[in-house]
C-alpha cells in the first residue's frame, strides 16, 4: 500500500490549486482517501472526531452485502441450469452467474460514479461517499435479465433524482436504490415483473426450457394460482427465483449480524420491522375468512413467519429501511419507522396481489414520513421535560 500512497502523493501537486488538473481535485481526493484515511479533519462546528469515516463506514456496508452478491451469482447459475434440465457443478453455476451479474455491477457504479464526479467538479466539492452502497444494491435488486442500458438509466435516475436534486448524499429524502427500482418498474414494467425475468433462460445448442418449468417466485405463485409450490426452506436459503440479491434470507441474515455487530446498521429499525410484518401477517391470519378474492385468501392464509422470508422484505429491512439518511433518526423514532416498515410492507403485498412486493413502496413512504415521527418524538420529549420542571418549580 506503500507504493500507492506514494503514487498519490507525488501526483498530488498536479491537481491542488494552481495545477494543471485542479478541476478534477475532486476526482483525485475521491481515489485517495477511498484507498487511505483523509489527512484532514474538521474545523468548525461541533463533530465527532475518530479513525472511521464516511468512506469505512460505507465499505462495511458493502462487505455486509458480499453474502448476498456472492449467493445471488450461484442462484443466477442454478436457476439458470435448472430452467435447461442440465446437472451443473457449483464452480459452473458460480461462473454462468457471475458472467451475468458482475456486468451489472460495472455499469451500475460507472454510470452512477460518473454522474458524481461530473457534479462534484462542476459544484466543486468532495465526492459523495453514499454511491458506493447505492451502486451495490441497485444490480441485487434487479432481475438478472434486464438490459444493461436499463441498470445504467436507473442508476443515473437515483443519483439525478434521488440525490443531487436534494442536495447530494445526506440530503436526500428517499432512499435511492429503491428510487432506481421504482422508476425502472413503472418505466419498463415488462422488464420487472412475469415468469420468465427473474432467472435466465437462454438455450445452448441443443438444449430448451423443460417442459412444464416455472420461473415464478413465491408471491408471483400465490398472484396467479393462489398458492406456491416452493418449500419454505428453499426460501430461506434462497433456491429459488427472484431478484439477485434477495433470495437467500441467511445470506442478508450474515449480512445483518455484520452491519449490527459493527454498528452501522441499526437493530432497533431492523427488529421493529419484523415485529411489524408479523404483527401484520398475524392480523391476516386470524381474518382470512373474510378475504374478498382469492388471491387474497391465498395471501392471508400465509402464515405470518413466512411472510418474513418471502420476496425482498429482509432484504428492503436490512439494507434498505436502515439507510442513516432517509431513515428515521431518534430511537423512538427508529422504533415507529421500522414497524411501520415492515406493517404496511406485509399490507400492500396482501391487498394489492397484482404488485406483490410491497416493502418496497412502504419504505419508501415511510422515508417520506421519517422527519414527521422524529419531530413529534422530539416534541413529545420537550413536552415532557417542560412539565417536569414545572413540577419542580411549583
Amino acid at each position: 500500500m506503500k507504493v500507492f500512497k506514494n503514487l498519490l502523493s507525488s501526483v498530488r501537486p498536479h491537481f491542488e490549486e494552481g495545477g494543471k488538473l485542479e478541476k478534477l481535485y475532486p476526482v483525485y481526493d475521491g481515489f485517495a482517501t477511498f484507498l487511505f484515511v483523509p489527512g484532514h479533519s474538521t474545523h468548525s462546528g461541533a463533530h465527532v472526531r475518530d479513525g472511521v469515516d464516511l468512506k469505512r463506514t460505507m465499505i462495511t456496508v458493502v462487505l455486509a452485502l458480499v453474502p448476498a452478491l456472492l449467493f445471488g451469482m450461484w442462484n443466477v447459475g442454478y436457476q439458470h441450469y435448472l430452467a435447461l434440465g442440465v446437472e451443473s457443478t457449483l464452480w459452473e453455476n458460480f461462473l454462468f452467474g457471475a458472467i451475468k451479474v458482475l456486468p451489472m455491477v460495472v455499469v451500475s457504479y460507472g454510470v452512477g460514479l460518473g454522474i458524481e464526479f461530473a457534479f462534484c467538479v462542476i459544484k466543486k466539492h468532495q465526492i459523495n461517499e453514499g454511491y458506493l452502497v447505492t451502486g451495490m444494491l441497485i444490480p441485487l435488486i434487479m432481475p438478472v435479465d434486464i438490459p444493461l442500458w436499463m441498470v445504467g438509466l436507473s442508476a443515473a435516475f437515483a443519483v439525478v433524482i434521488g440525490k443531487e436534486v436534494f442536495g447530494g448524499t445526506g440530503m436526500n429524502i428517499l432512499n435511492p436504490a429503491l428510487t432506481a427500482r421504482v422508476f425502472a418498474f413503472f418505466a419498463y414494467p415488462s422488464y420487472m415483473s412475469g415468469d420468465k425475468v427473474w432467472i435466465n433462460t437462454s438455450t445452448e445448442a441443443g438444449q430448451g426450457v423443460v417442459d412444464g418449468f416455472s420461473g415464478a417466485t413465491a408471491l408471483g405463485d400465490l398472484a396467479t394460482k393462489g398458492e406456491t409450490s416452493l418449500a419454505p426452506i428453499d426460501m430461506f436459503f434462497g433456491t429459488i427465483p427472484g431478484s439477485i440479491g434477495e433470495t437467500s434470507t441467511l445470506a442478508i441474515i450474515i449480512g445483518a449480524i455484520m452491519l449490527i455487530y459493527t454498528g452501522v446498521g441499526s437493530w432497533r429499525i431492523m427488529l421493529s420491522g419484523l415485529l411489524g410484518g408479523l404483527a401484520m401477517g398475524l392480523l391476516f391470519n386470524a381474518f382470512a375468512d373474510y378475504a374478498i378474492s382469492p388471491e387474497q385468501i391465498a395471501f392471508m392464509s400465509v402464515p405470518a413467519w413466512q411472510h418474513l422470508i418471502m420476496g425482498g422484505f429482509a432484504f428492503g429491512i436490512v439494507f434498505m429501511a436502515t439507510d442513516p439518511v432517509s431513515a428515521a433518526q431518534t430511537l423512538k423514532g427508529k422504533w415507529i419507522y421500522g414497524f411501520l416498515a415492515g406493517f404496511f410492507g406485509i399490507m400492500i403485498r396482501v391487498f394489492n396481489p397484482a404488485y406483490p412486493e410491497g416493502i418496497m413502496l412502504a419504505i419508501l413512504f415511510m422515508n417520506v414520513m421519517a422527519p414527521l415521527i422524529d419531530h413529534y418524538v422530539i416534541e413529545a420529549n420537550i413536552k415532557k421535560r417542560k412539565k417536569r420542571l414545572q413540577v419542580k418549580v411549583a
